[in-house]
């Protein structure tokens, strides 16, 4: 059974456990890296986690900790929420705790009266865009990289309106 929980500071252990598992897992994935996450203090996690501006949710299945997405205003883009992290474990995927996680952020964005949700994919994750593809996120004809010293690896960004 996959459940999705809204995560708060109370739960930041959980959320640092996850997302650290995926800044391993798949690092080429993330702006940030494992090295610049791993020693935060509490603080840090629990902060994020109590902003009203940030939504941190896990996809809970059967009873473990899978998978993370964290949604919030994007500041400077009007009317737009970003997706600014997602994740599903290995054995997760293909099983629909990525679907429900998304989906649960596009209604939080709703929710939030924005009028789309932006995302930025790398672009050899062939996966990752498949999957953004199928829940109507479309390309927005802007590109980038990671920032120094992945500066190799390029992304672009996707647009779901609302």
């Amino acid at each position: 059974m996959i459940t999705v929980e809204r995560m708060t500071p109370e739960g930041w252990e959980r959320v640092r456990a996850v997302r650290l598992r995926a800044l391993l897992d798949t690092p080429d994935a993330f702006g940030r890296q494992h090295a610049e996450e791993v020693d935060r203090e509490p603080e840090i996690w629990q902060e994020r986690l109590a902003s009203q501006t940030v939504a941190t949710y896990l996809a809970v299945v059967d009873g473990v900790d899978l998978g993370i997405i964290a949604v919030a205003d994007y500041e400077g883009k009007e009317g737009a929420a970003g997706i600014f992290s997602m994740w599903a474990a290995p054995e997760a995927r293909g099983g629909g705790a990525a679907s429900r996680l998304i989906e649960t952020a596009i209604e939080w964005a709703r929710a939030g009266d924005f009028s789309r949700v932006l995302l930025d994919v790398a672009d050899e994750n062939s996966r990752a865009i498949a999957f953004y593809a199928r829940h109507g996120f479309e390309p927005t004809g802007i590109t980038g990289t990671l920032p120094e010293p992945r500066t190799h690896v390029t992304e672009h960004e996707r647009e779901l309106k609302l």
